[in-house]
């Protein structure tokens, strides 16, 4: 059995100087994804760090409209929240699509974030993988490749992240808010995960030691509507093979804002910044809507067993993008 030292925060400060930016130290917050990967042998930390008693557990609005969504918040107060459904149903949509209740009673918005990727090479201890043992090789290239990417892989990774929360987020021009050693920053939600590259092993652009303290969310424009939707091979317990979330605004009858982005297809949510190009300062029209899906979805690359991900794809953002501007 390996010891595993355990520190309960009571300050943000706490929390970091606790950490310290060891390899070896771990946040805990909900544990939905930590603990498992834990029972594994996957993740084998020395210190846990819990943070579930921080004060960031509120959905707050600022004064600007934008809506500040702590760290700790529960995945099903986030998705209930009044403000979140009036403001933002995306987001609600897209945290009701994942998990279970009973898993959303305990996953957190910023655990979301950070969630590991659930390729099962990854998980499975006898096999290679790059992002659990630099260099020693991707055994999902040539292997069972099903669920894998299709955008953004590289030769060393080709595994998908598993979040519903962070495609609407992407899409909704989130910000993430995060506290280190080195003082607080924020990034876009868009740059927050990384692709594989030559170091898959590295999931996002979190510093050593930092802590999500929370997510941003900037109002929509007066009018604007959207949509979360996902193709999974069962109702429930499954991840995107293909996810889409959509925000739009219309006047004058042309599409003046739109924001696009998938899941289920990359190495992290990918924002559809070709489709959204295509769809600016278009009337809305089933071929408009396929040319500008088609124009983000020529740069797939699939892989021996995954190439119906991309009619996939595509099928599911014309359907969506037709069915907000009908019910506009």
């Amino acid at each position: 059995m390996k010891p595993v030292s355990y520190l309960r925060a009571h300050s943000v400060e706490e929390a970091a100087a606790a950490h310290g930016g060891r390899d070896e130290a771990r946040y805990l917050g909900g544990g939905t994804n930590l603990v498992d990967l834990m029972k594994l042998g996957v993740e084998r930390p020395e210190v846990l760090v819990d943070i579930t008693r921080l004060p960031l557990d509120q959905v707050e609005e600022r004064p600007d409209g934008t809506l500040r969504i702590g760290a700790t918040v529960r995945n099903s107060d986030l998705a209930a929240h009044p403000l979140i459904r009036e403001r933002h149903p995306l987001l609600s949509q897209a945290v009701l699509s994942g998990a279970s209740g009973q898993l959303r009673n305990m996953a957190t918005t910023g655990g979301n974030l950070l969630q590991r990727t659930r390729c099962p090479y990854f998980q499975d201890l006898a096999q290679p993988c790059n992002k659990r043992v630099p260099g020693s090789g991707c055994a999902a290239i040539d292997g069972l490749n099903h669920d894998h990417a299709v955008l953004g892989h590289s030769p060393h990774c080709v595994a998908t992240h598993p979040s519903d929360l962070c495609v609407a987020l992407a899409a909704s021009d989130a910000v993430v808010e995060l506290a280190g050693p080195g003082g607080g920053r924020t990034v876009p939600v868009t740059e927050f995960h990384r692709l594989p590259g030559d170091h898959p092993e590295q999931d996002t652009v979190i510093r050593p030691g930092e802590l999500i303290t929370g997510v941003l969310v900037p109002p929509l424009p007066d009018g604007a509507v959207s949509r979360y939707r996902k193709v999974r091979e069962r109702a429930s317990y499954a991840f995107a093979l293909a996810s889409v979330a959509a925000v739009l605004h219309m006047e004058d009858g042309e599409i003046r804002h739109a924001g696009i982005a998938f899941g289920g297809l990359a190495h992290r949510p990918w924002r559809a910044r070709r489709t959204e190009a295509a769809l600016l300062g278009t009337r809305p029209s089933p071929e408009a809507f396929a040319d500008a899906v088609r124009a983000e979805l020529d740069e797939a690359v699939p892989l021996r067993d995954n190439a119906y991900k991309v009619t996939l794809a595509r099928d599911l953002a014309t359907h969506v993008l037709g069915s907000l501007t009908t019910s506009a």
